[in-house]
């Protein structure tokens, strides 16, 4: 009779235990937070984001959050990222006063980042920057030859998806 009660006891503390596990669920969302401190609530997608860079001009800055997906992450230092925005559109992303960075194995991590958007104009200068942190060739690096007009973001908090 104990050997029966006691494997009843174990057989239910190990099912109470499974059922805590199973009340996790798909839907809720685990984030790394990397700068300030920020929700995942309210946030605008890739495409409504896209289309607040196309109807913006070059010096117009915005405040944003919005979510997307990393395509992306400087190499050396995780100092800078690049997101879809769909349609073959990116953002170009920095961090603001260069106070955090993201891991550098964030390539196609889910993200949620806000900040200040703005068009901007990158020179010959920073691009080639840029292809030397993301390892790109030399002869690549040498095709650089005129500036690029960006979708920029200086963001201030970001959430990767776990």
């Amino acid at each position: 009779m104990k050997k029966v009660l006691f494997g009843a006891l174990v057989m239910t503390l190990l099912l109470s235990c499974n059922d805590k596990k199973n009340k996790v669920t798909a839907s809720e969302n685990v984030y790394e937070s990397f700068g300030d401190s920020i929700s995942d609530q309210s946030a605008l997608t890739s495409a409504d984001m896209k289309s607040k860079f196309e109807n913006m001009k070059v010096g117009d800055t915005i405040n944003v959050k919005f979510q997307s997906k990393i395509k992306k992450v400087c190499k050396k230092k995780g100092c800078w990222m690049i997101l879809d925005l769909t349609e073959n559109k990116e953002a170009f992303v920095k961090f603001k006063d260069y106070a955090f960075f993201v891991p550098k194995n964030a390539d196609n991590e889910d993200v949620i980042l806000s900040g200040k958007a703005y068009v901007g104009q990158e020179s010959i200068e920073e691009l080639k920057h840029y292809a030397k942190d993301a390892g790109k060739s030399q002869a690549s690096i040498d095709s650089i030859v005129a500036p690029k007009t960006t979708y920029s973001i200086m963001a201030d908090g970001v959430l990767i998806k776990k």
